[in-house]
């Protein structure tokens, strides 16, 4: 894959950036400047306090913070002062419902005002908020209340009716559940979030929270057993602060999308907390995707800096080019992608079509923020997950002659992506598993699962997770390459592949591909993809057999289940699937 770096300054006539060179601030950075950038400190610090109300209290209360669009057209716009406002009733309300410090507030809930307000309120009166995606089945929905024993609910009422009513008492932890659109009388033993808002106090004392107390709950599954909980802490919004202003460059008064639903971290951490901390206005689209949908609005509300999944930038690849020559998208400064690696296909077709690239970042649920990014002041080399922000440390970890981990000190070599401890969004554990956590870690460095490269400029490259790699002929093969190379394929939307067990290489690979309209999958197209692939890629790494899919399995947000594949095309037991979202065999 042979794609030209994309040089830096592609839109000359937006505002600077926030930092112009990457080597001399990774150099001087200090975590002691990053706290010196919040209000509180180790002992007092608040995450709801930093992402609102201190806006408030330094004069910016009349700002636009929240703008809803909603599924019928309408626009619903929150000031910092009014979310300030809300989050204090909603304070009020869990503590008036016995709500103690530390208690377990649950959200189940689609992009509507409640849910955020139910989050930051939670984080204000010291409680720790769980988002769940809304469109979880009842199983996946229980689980995680089970294991996160959860003692308060917020959700609505049909969503109760569908998915929590029928086994609510048999969790007892669950002390009570509030429920917004209740449409005439509210279900027994439930409170009507809406009536009983408006009638508490918009003031509260601030809940004494500290940088280790307990803030946020996400849970994220492996490929079996139960999903895990992910612990974060109130200091955390250091690095969320840190972390937007580099990898991201959110300014004061930007028009910020993040399409990420808040049921998932990204649509937390970058979704509510790090917008709002940069006194950002959030916008927050109720709709589901749809290309020109999107296009409008990020036309019709003047979007600066655009924060979405690779997945949602390969469909709007697919639905080709002809209609963004009726849409004004000059306020777009900053373009943004997460969820799995971003394929080079698209970086390029990004500034071709934009004017500049989308910008890859890196990170887990486990890190709670953006580690390693493509930042607005740098060149971009298409296909990279970019370099570690100022004040982490990343490495590759290979393993010596006797078996043990070490870093590597030889570029371009393939191993395990490991992170120096120490950062403040590091998760501090799973949920009651901490054998499972201290699985993590080999001395002071926190092990990622995430097989990649790092390259002689210090760019970090994804080869795969390392129960993705397929080991043919004594060969280790990385799935993002070889997708990679499938979609540059005109027929090619969207790719995944794995390793077919093979008595003589070991493991061979087979894809599968999704296709973009006007193609068919006739053998023609079929052997004009593997001549592509095997000249791209040589004979041994390009697929033995390819198999069209109308859609690929994926996680609801977004990541393309290889596993999943695996386990059906072998005839193995499928796993935890409770985050699967489009999936059709």
């Amino acid at each position: 894959m042979n794609f030209p770096t994309l040089q830096k300054g592609a839109n000359p006539s937006h505002a600077s950036h926030n930092f112009s060179d990457y080597k001399d601030t990774y150099s001087a950075f200090s975590w002691t400047e990053a706290w010196s950038r919040i209000s509180g400190n180790a002992e007092a610090v608040n995450i709801t306090y930093e992402a609102v109300d201190r806006h408030v209290d330094n004069g910016f209360g009349s700002q636009a913070a929240m703008r809803f669009l909603r599924k019928d057209g309408s626009e619903n716009t929150l000031s910092y002062a009014q979310l300030k406002a809300l989050t204090a009733q909603f304070a009020n309300l869990l503590k008036a419902s016995g709500c103690s410090k530390g208690d377990r507030v649950y959200g189940l809930a689609g992009r509507v005002p409640q849910l955020y307000i139910a989050l930051l309120g939670s984080l204000k009166m010291g409680a720790v908020f769980t988002p769940l995606f809304s469109a979880f089945g009842p199983e996946p929905i229980r689980s995680r209340m089970e294991i996160g024993e959860a003692n308060f609910l917020v959700t609505s009422e049909k969503l109760y009716k569908k998915k929590i009513a029928p086994w609510r008492d048999e969790i007892p932890s669950l002390n009570q559940v509030f429920l917004y659109d209740v449409k005439g009388e509210c279900p027994e033993n439930c409170i009507d979030l809406d009536a009983q808002l408006a009638n508490c106090s918009d003031v509260f004392e601030l809940a004494r929270t500290s940088a280790e107390d307990l803030s946020l709950l996400h849970f994220t599954s492996g490929t079996t057993g139960k999903p895990k909980g992910a612990m974060h802490v109130h200091g955390a919004v250091v690095h969320h602060i840190h972390s937007s202003f580099y990898a991201l460059d959110l300014k004061p008064g930007d028009i910020y999308w993040c399409t990420a639903d808040p049921g998932w971290v990204t649509g937390t951490s970058y979704g509510i907390i790090a917008p709002l901390c940069h006194r950002t206005t959030l916008l927050i689209d109720e709709a589901e995707f749809e290309p020109e949908h999107w296009y409008q609005v990020l036309q019709d509300q003047k979007v600066n800096v655009w924060y979405t999944a690779p997945t949602a930038i390969r469909m709007l690849m697919k639905a080709g080019t002809d209609m963004l020559t009726h849409y004004d998208l000059s306020h777009l400064r900053f373009l943004a992608s997460v969820g799995e690696p971003l394929n080079p296909e698209a970086v390029v077709w990004s500034q071709e079509i934009f004017g500049q690239p989308f910008h890859d970042n890196w990170w887990q649920t486990e890190t709670g923020g953006i580690m390693i990014a493509n930042y607005a002041c740098e060149n971009v080399k298409p296909g990279s997950m970019g370099r570690p922000l100022p004040g982490i440390e990343a490495a590759i970890m290979v393993k010596d002659s006797e078996g043990r981990l070490k870093v590597s000190e030889e570029a371009n070599i393939a191993g395990e992506l490991a992170l120096k401890v120490g950062w403040p969004s590091m998760f501090r554990g799973y949920l009651n598993e901490q054998a499972r956590y201290d699985k993590c870690f080999t001395d002071e460095w926190y092990l990622t699962g995430d097989q990649a490269m790092k390259d002689d400029d210090g760019y970090f490259w994804f080869v795969g997770r390392a129960n993705d790699l397929i080991k043919t002929s004594g060969h280790l093969i990385g799935p993002f390459e070889v997708e990679s190379t499938l979609i540059e394929h005109p027929a090619v939307a969207e790719a995944a592949v794995i390793g077919i067990p093979d008595d003589v290489a070991g493991e061979v690979v087979k894809a599968y591909v999704s296709l973009n309209s006007g193609f068919t999958f006739d053998e023609e197209t079929q052997k004009s993809i593997k001549a592509l692939a095997r000249k791209k890629l040589g004979a041994s790494v390009a697929p033995r057999d390819i198999e069209v899919r109308a859609n690929l399995p994926k996680t609801r947000s977004g990541k393309i289940m290889r596993r999943l594949l695996k386990a059906r095309e072998l005839g193995l037991p499928e796993g935890d699937i409770s985050t699967l979202e489009s999936d059709e065999r």
